[in-house]
């Protein structure tokens, strides 16, 4: 699994160069209001190299506090963001999957937590980047049912006992389910749509009305996306 992460993190950043190179720097990103493509590449640009400097400090228990320097200018930004991808994966691939790694979300402080997260963090920049020509592609459906998993794991963690009852969220392309919310009874609600479209409604980049269906109570959906949508 680590070095598919390893790969899904070069074809999905590769993607967003691309559409960078093609779409114009200047296209607004319309699922990140107030950002434009250049925003984007050098926000995946900045974190991919602050992740490659904490998997190579490999200190658990420290952030790396080092400087964060984008270009200055267009000409060096598509090889800049090309060496961030390359920097990142060739840190992650030299420390190896349980290397001990500073996160933000607590455990597991591991690189191979990191790798599994950069996934998602391409692929969802990927998404964003393609949305400037209008014709974003869906993610891949293995990464997505990661996606669903990590963030219900990592991004919303104890906020879910705070939902007031059982969602069920159900991927209708894969056939994978979630449970979440306080207790084990029966889903008062069920949110149900792609693999890829039930990540991009935790990130919130979609609106359930367009892309889900829900069955069951509708504010418990509501909660659970105001939940995500404050992570």
């Amino acid at each position: 699994m680590f070095s598919a992460h390893l790969t899904a993190i070069e074809v999905e950043s590769a993607l967003i160069h691309r559409q960078a190179s093609d779409g114009g720097l200047a296209s607004p990103v319309p699922s990140c209001p107030g950002w434009t493509l250049r925003d984007l590449v050098v926000h995946v640009g900045t974190v991919q190299r602050f992740w490659a400097e904490n998997v190579r400090a490999a200190t658990p228990g420290e952030q790396w506090s080092g400087d964060r320097v984008s270009p200055s200018s267009e000409a060096g930004l598509s090889r800049w963001s090309q060496e961030g991808t390359a920097l990142l994966v060739a840190a992650l691939r030299e420390a190896g999957e349980a290397s001990p790694c500073w996160t933000w979300w607590g455990e597991p402080r591991m690189a191979g937590a990191v790798a599994r997260h950069q996934v998602q963090e391409a692929s969802v920049h990927r998404w964003d980047a393609q949305c400037t020509s209008g014709r974003p592609d869906a993610l891949d459906p293995v990464v997505a049912e990661d996606g669903v998993s990590e963030f219900l794991e990592i991004m919303l963690g104890s906020a879910s006992t705070k939902l007031g009852g059982v969602v069920a969220l159900v991927a209708s392309d894969t056939g994978r389910d979630w449970r979440v919310g306080a207790g084990n009874g029966e889903p008062a609600a069920t949110l149900r749509a792609t693999a890829s479209d039930l990540v991009l409604l935790l990130y919130r980049r979609v609106r359930a009305a367009d892309v889900a269906l829900i069955d069951g109570d509708p504010s418990l959906v509501e909660a659970l996306l105001g939940a995500a949508a404050t992570r």
